[in-house]
């Protein structure tokens, strides 16, 4: 008994899915009540040939099958409506064909039984079913046949409800095992689709991003150089003008192959192997030739930085010195980049006019310093900004 409490208990799981599990039961039972009609008619024909009771247990055999076919609907109003109309279907038809009786109530009690299993799902609740159930096939015995018979059919009723409940047992646990498989996969896809969404907002950011550090900052620094060249030509500095130029050529170039770079996602694949210090040191000569602000540059660097960081981190320097040439009015920059064992740190002062720290990422079309969160977010790393009317600091840190 404790192990059939167990059973139950474990097969059950939700309501929508006791539906999907009794559903998928119609069929074997439906064709095993079909069997016991054709027996049950063809032991009464044989014996004392019944037309209009045949006729009248057909009917309810069909209503019989047909309640069973629609037992989801019939049980989501009430369950022991459903057992009381199929209790009343197989005992008034028993009536019916008394030479059949046997094949009638032996072949149909257990197999009500067994579906219990599927409908409650508590043992005291099946217990007490079956026991009902076995009353009145022991009360309706008696009053179509006798002692005699009642007491050879009750082990045969008892045999039959013993592998009825060892079957239902095993199949609504297959079945039960299917239905959770299925309802996985719909989770499972609901969660691809998920993950898809999500692939394609993080794909779009990084676009963003790529496009913003490529396109946007270096046509910023082509239009500061250009600026820098014309302001040169109206002075008379034409040797200056032409080195300018040349430096812009360059930076084209480089902006043309980032561009291509980004578009056919070769930096997140493979990031080219080159010296931190160099490509600092490039990226602020090229900055220092553009506007003519004076940098001061402290490099402490013990351990290599990883191609991705590296990446990350010259990123967020060279959308740092766009923001300081464009907008913070500034004529001297310190920039200093030291590391630890815990921690690289590279931290960038202007003595410009500041901003609104407030209002980052709530005004349009401004997005530089975003992309400077997300990549540090994208590193594991820390960004602190503070910006008053003395000028910006911005800090960075990256665990080691």
């Amino acid at each position: 008994m404790n192990n059939m409490s167990s059973q139950p208990r474990f097969l059950h799981s939700n309501i929508g899915e006791d539906y999907d599990k009794i559903t998928a039961s119609r069929l074997p039972i439906i064709i095993w009540i079909l069997l016991v009609a054709i027996v049950t008619v063809v032991m009464q024909t044989m014996s004392v040939p019944l037309f209009v009771s045949t006729f009248f247990f057909i009917a309810i055999m069909i209503l019989h099958m047909y309640v069973y076919w629609r037992v989801s609907d019939v049980i989501e109003r009430s369950r022991v409506l459903y057992l009381l109309i199929q209790a009343s279907f197989i005992f008034s038809s028993a009536t019916l064909m008394p030479d059949g009786l046997p094949v009638i109530l032996i072949g149909l009690i257990p197999v009500l039984i067994g579906q219990t299993v599927a409908i409650f799902f508590e043992t005291k609740k099946i217990v007490f079913v079956s026991f009902v159930l076995y009353l009145f096939f022991c009360l309706v015995t008696l009053w179509i046949k006798d002692v005699k018979d009642l007491i050879l059919f009750i082990p045969l009723l008892l045999l039959m409800i013993v592998v009825v409940m060892a079957y239902a047992l095993l199949y609504y646990r297959q079945v039960n095992a299917r239905v959770r498989t299925q309802t996985f996969l719909r989770d499972l896809e609901l969660t691809h689709q998920k993950v898809e969404e999500l692939t394609l907002a993080n794909e779009r950011q990084r676009m963003a991003r790529d496009l913003h550090d490529t396109l946007a900052q270096g046509q910023a620094g082509l239009i500061m150089q250009l600026e820098a060249v014309n302001a040169y030509l109206n002075r008379g500095s034409i040797e200056k003008a032409h080195e300018i130029v040349l430096s812009s050529m360059a930076q084209a170039r480089q902006t043309l192959g980032d561009a291509r770079k980004a578009i056919d996602d070769l930096r997140t694949r493979a990031t080219p192997a080159v010296n931190f210090n160099e490509a600092i040191q490039d990226q602020l000569q090229r900055f220092r030739l553009a506007t003519g602000v004076n940098i001061k540059l402290e490099l402490n660097i013990k351990s290599a930085l990883s191609g991705a960081r590296m990446e990350h981190v010259l990123h967020i320097l060279s959308e740092t010195l766009t923001n300081v040439a464009r907008h913070a009015q500034a004529n001297q920059i310190s920039i200093n980049v030291w590391d630890n064992q815990q921690e690289f740190h590279m931290v960038i002062k202007d003595n410009g006019r500041g901003f609104n720290i407030g209002k980052i990422g709530m005004e349009t079309g401004h997005y530089g310093l975003i992309g400077i969160y997300e990549r540090a977010r994208l590193i594991g790393g820390h960004i602190h900004i503070e910006s008053n009317s003395e000028g910006t600091t911005i800090d960075l840190s990256i665990p080691v």
